[in-house]
Formats: C-alpha cells, sequence, structure tokens
C-alpha cells in the first residue's frame, strides 16, 4: 500500500506545525496507517518541497492509493522556517490528481483555512468537491477506518472523532518515524506534543473568536501514553519538544477541568509528566510549554508558583508562557468572553517574572510571558487602542519582562462569534491597529529586547537557518526563538553561539562567539564590541595570528579580546 502525506502546516490557538515544528497530524496519520498495515510505505512532503520540486510529487502522489493533505492555518502569523499551503495550491494540486483517493484534514476541514489575520476564512464546504473526504473529524481516525475498509470510502464517516486517547497512544508511537523523512530532521526539528485538547472556559462560553472551545469537553492525556510517544520520538533522534498542543499548561490534569472555568492546577501530575519526560529523554535539547491562561495564574496563585518552579527544574531555558489577554479594554473584555482584566493579567506577568526572569544557560531567561493580543474584537474603539498601550507601558515602567508581544487582527472562523461581525471592526479600526501596532514597536518592543537581551549576551545553541541579503538568519530551538541577524553569509544549517551587538523591534544582530579573527570578514570583526576601526584594519593585515596574546599587542581595547579567538 502506497500512502502520501502532504503536510502543508497548521497554525492553531493549541498547535503549531510550521517547520522546525512537526505537529501531530502527520506522525497520527502515519501511525494509524501502520497499526493496520505494517508494511505500508508512507512517504511524507512539506508543502515548501512540493512547490520546490511539484513534478516529483505529482508522480509519487499519482501511484499512490491514498494521498492526505494537511492545513489549516487559524491564527496567521509570519514564519521564518515555511510558508503554509494557500487556498489556490489546494485547490489546483488535489484536482491535478486524479487516481488516488484524497483526503482532507486538520483544522482547514473542521474550521476552514484563513492566510492573513483581519480577512474572513475561506469555510471547510470550499473544499467539499475536490477531495474524495473531508475530515471534520479526526483526521488520523478517518484514515484507520478508511486502510480497514479496504479503501472503500463509502463506508467511512468523515466526521467521526477519537472517543478517547486509548485510540491513538498506539498511533503516536508507531508514527513517530515519520519524523525521519523531515527536511529539519537531524537539524533543530521541534515535535510538538499534545497532552490535551478541549478549553475549560467552554461552560461560559469561551473567547468569541476561538476554536477550541469546539473540541468539546477537556480530555487528557495520560502522563503514560506521553511519556511513550517523547520516548519514541527520542529514540528517532528528536531532541527538541514543545507541550503546546493545549489551551492552559497549568491545568494539566486539573480535576476540576468540566466544573470550573478556571480550574485548580495539578502540580504533582505536572511534575511526573516532566519527570517522565526526562527520563525517557535525557539528553533532550530543548523542553518548553506554550499556552498558559493568565487567568489560571491569578485565580491559583499558590499552584501556579509551584507549578513555574517545577518547570523551570525540568524545562530548558528561554521558555514562554504565551498568554492569550487578547485586550486591556473592559468592555472589549466583557463583550468578548475573554479570560482576564488588565489588573489580573499584570498579576500573572508578575508571578512569571518573579520565578522566571533569572537568566539561564543559553543566554535567555528562564520562563517569561509571552503576551497575545486580538484585535478588531466586538466592542472595540480608539479608547481601546489607548488603554492596551498604557498596559503594556506600565509592564515595561515596572521592570517586568515579555518575551514577546504578538498584536494580530482577529480571523473570522465559522461557528465563532466573530463569524457574525466578520471583518467589519478590523475594516473601520484599521488606522487605530496600524498606528498602535508602529509605537508598541518602537517605544516598547526595543527597549524591552534590549532588557530580555542586553548587549554583551552570549546566546548559545543558534542554528543558521537562512539568509536575508548579505545576512545569516539564525535563532535557537524554542517556543518562540529569537531571531539573530549575523552580518555575514556563513554556511547554514550549522550550529553557533552568538554574542548580541544590536537590537531591532524584535530582532537581535548577533556576531559569532567566540570570533576567529583569522577567518572573520572584515564586516564581521567591525561588529565586535571593543574594536575599533583601525583596529580591524591592523588585524587584518597583520594575520594570521598565533595566539591571542599576539592581538592583543595591536589593539587599543583589550575587552575585545574575550569576544575572539584565534
Amino acid at each position: 500500500m502506497e500512502i502520501v502525506i502532504l503536510d502543508g502546516y497548521v497554525d492553531e490557538p493549541a498547535g503549531l506545525g510550521v517547520p522546525p515544528y512537526v505537529d501531530v497530524y502527520p506522525r497520527y496519520i502515519a501511525g494509524a496507517v501502520w497499526s493496520v498495515e505494517a508494511g505500508a510505505n508512507i512517504t511524507y512532503f512539506t508543502v515548501d518541497q512540493v512547490r520546490s520540486n511539484l513534478d516529483l510529487f505529482m508522480k509519487t502522489a499519482s501511484r499512490a492509493d491514498v494521498v492526505v493533505f494537511i492545513a489549516g492555518v487559524v491564527v496567521p502569523g509570519k514564519y521564518l522556517g515555511g510558508e503554509p499551503i494557500k487556498v489556490e495550491e489546494l485547490l489546483l494540486w488535489s484536482k491535478l490528481l486524479e487516481r488516488p483517493i484524497k483526503i482532507l484534514g486538520g483544522p482547514v476541514a473542521r474550521f476552514g483555512i484563513g492566510e492573513e489575520g483581519g480577512k474572513i476564512a475561506t469555510p471547510p464546504s470550499t473544499f467539499k468537491e475536490y477531495f474524495d473526504l473531508v475530515a471534520t473529524g479526526d483526521v488520523e481516525m478517518v484514515v484507520y477506518h478508511l486502510i480497514k475498509e479496504k479503501l472503500r470510502v463509502e463506508y467511512i464517516d468523515p466526521s467521526i472523532r477519537r472517543k478517547s486517547y486509548s485510540e491513538i497512544s498506539n498511533f503516536a508511537i508507531k508514527g513517530a518515524k515519520i519524523v525521519l523523512q523531515h527536511p529539519n530532521y537531524g537539524f533543530n526539528l521541534i515535535a510538538e506534543i499534545e497532552t490535551f485538547r478541549g478549553c475549560p472556559r467552554r461552560i461560559v462560553g469561551g473567547c468569541s473568536f476561538c476554536i477550541e472551545p469546539q473540541y468539546g469537553r477537556v480530555t487528557f492525556r495520560s502522563i503514560s501514553d506521553i511519556v511513550k510517544e517523547v520516548e519514541a520520538l527520542y529514540n528517532m533522534g528528536v531532541r527538541h519538544f514543545r507541550l503546546g498542543r493545549q489551551p492552559d499548561f497549568y491545568i494539566y490534569m486539573s480535576k476540576q477541568a468540566n466544573e470550573e472555568e478556571f480550574p485548580k492546577p495539578n502540580p504533582s501530575a505536572i511534575k511526573k509528566l516532566l519527570e517522565g519526560i526526562r527520563s525517557v529523554a535525557p539528553r533532550l535539547e530543548t523542553l518548553h510549554i506554550d499556552n498558559v491562561n493568565p487567568g489560571t495564574i491569578f485565580h491559583h496563585k499558590e499552584e501556579a508558583i509551584e507549578i513555574t518552579k517545577i518547570l523551570l527544574q525540568y524545562h530548558t531555558p528561554g521558555d514562554v508562557a504565551a498568554m492569550g489577554i487578547e485586550s486591556a479594554d473592559p468592555k472589549v473584555i466583557k463583550l468578548n468572553g475573554l479570560k482576564v482584566m488588565p489588573e489580573e493579567a499584570f498579576e500573572a506577568i508578575k508571578i512569571i517574572n518573579a520565578y522566571g526572569s533569572k537568566r539561564g544557560w543559553n543566554g535567555l531567561p528562564e520562563l517569561l510571558p509571552g503576551i497575545n493580543f486580538v484585535t478588531g474584537l466586538i466592542g472595540e474603539n480608539a479608547e481601546t487602542y489607548r488603554l492596551n498601550f498604557i498596559f503594556l507601558k506600565k509592564i515595561l515602567n515596572e521592570g517586568l519582562m515579555v518575551r514577546r508581544i504578538n498584536i494580530r487582527q482577529v480571523l473570522p472562523l465559522p461557528n465563532t462569534r466573530m463569524w457574525l461581525i466578520g471583518d467589519r471592526l478590523v475594516r473601520k479600526n484599521k488606522k487605530y491597529f496600524k498606528r498602535f501596532k508602529d509605537r508598541v514597536r518602537k517605544e516598547i518592543d526595543l527597549p524591552m529586547l534590549k532588557k530580555v537581551v542586553p548587549k554583551g549576551t552570549i546566546l548559545r545553541s543558534l542554528y543558521t537557518e537562512t539568509y536575508e541579503g548579505k545576512n545569516t538568519l539564525a535563532r535557537q530551538s524554542g517556543s518562540y526563538p529569537l531571531l539573530t541577524y549575523i552580518p555575514d553569509l556563513l554556511p547554514l544549517k550549522i550550529k553557533l553561539d552568538v554574542v548580541v551587538v544590536d537590537h531591532g523591534y524584535r530582532s537581535v544582530t548577533g556576531v559569532p562567539y567566540p570570533l576567529n579573527v583569522n577567518k572573520a570578514s572584515r564586516r564581521l570583526l567591525s561588529q565586535v564590541p571593543f574594536l575599533s576601526r583601525k583596529d580591524v584594519e591592523k588585524i587584518i593585515v597583520k594575520r594570521p595570528f598565533v595566539n591571542l596574546d599576539e592581538v592583543a599587542l595591536i589593539i587599543s581595547n583589550k575587552k575585545a579580546l574575550q569576544y575572539l579567538s584565534v
């Protein structure tokens, strides 16, 4: 049996699959196939690979029995590692394939797809005539039953969903080996790990724009299942993990998850989970989390502090507790059913800072909040943007740190309250949005980044990923990695340390650390702290050097030596 998986990348409120991330969908689908047909041949393509060699994909897919398309960006962002599939690509490529059974899965099949914030999503109904099965349920269950039914499409219910996590525990383990085909494998590949799904705030309706309540009751995945999957991935060579597929990591295994809007956290369960992961992946390089509800921290301070301390014990530095604050306008908060009032959100940020702001071995603070704002919501006006800025200014003035401030325009999705509003408020308040975003970048982001990573900070273990002009772009592995511009064209797919020498609004400039004076370009040498222009000229004329003592004799400031090597 020949199966092809085309990963068009996903980005959801709880879940990311844009490289270097690999999300659960391709792994679960592959595991579903191999659970029935152990000898099935599965070929995995990313959408970027298809774009670069469409002929290869079409030849391979045309011979396959089944082609599964994964797609669905429902919280659009800007991506360095890849570009999510576009609607026209989905439609064209599926239309060109006649022989195989075509399945569409992921958020696109259940909620629709968006390519840009502030614009209305393309609904799932758009794709029905192009695919044999549009999996409005769980795509891995649809694929599993299709293989069991010997590819008889008419026997398959595309809305079928898993009844419990036990149904896919085997899929997650067996599907781990699909990562061997990912283009980022062996480099900076990050496996997104699912801990639970469903939002406890569904009992009060949830946020006006969010799809998470549509997953139904909160269902937790067992500690043993998660640990076994991490072990399988680790044995396949994966060294970077993020516990990201949940709306609020701090309530994992809460006993009140389906009874309270802000259920009481379960620190002991989180400790067992993290201990288990560390025991089966002893030499992992990254262990991060993603979403944290600031309301959980505010309403359960004692448990939240305990969990934060546990995280610091088991995770890796540079971690981010991404908080969906969305708005600092009380009126907008009430009308959209948002999580916290501004003073509550501020308290949550203070708590994370109190324990997580210490600098870790890789140069970044251990754990910082990340803030998400969503604009274009019900009740928004000019006053909303003023209050949002005041809130951010207060964080800065109080000496607190946040790793990043994400400002996006709402993407109205079917079956959410914002679907009825559409992009009306986005268009109406466009000028306020632009002014607010520009002001935040200049007056908040820049001074904040200088505080998070001051000049002279040594950032460890960056991966060179691509070029922009005459610069090499590099990042650490992590939840929200800091983009670093290296002012030279270095080899790609190498790992290096850098020293921070300058700041942008959302990125830094870094120089390889230590910098080899015998090999470095003039441009790189000119960026080294404490090296003058005359020093650089002397180095270029007199190199090669045998040792740094020789360099010390010709430079004006010996402090530069700490950043150099021979």
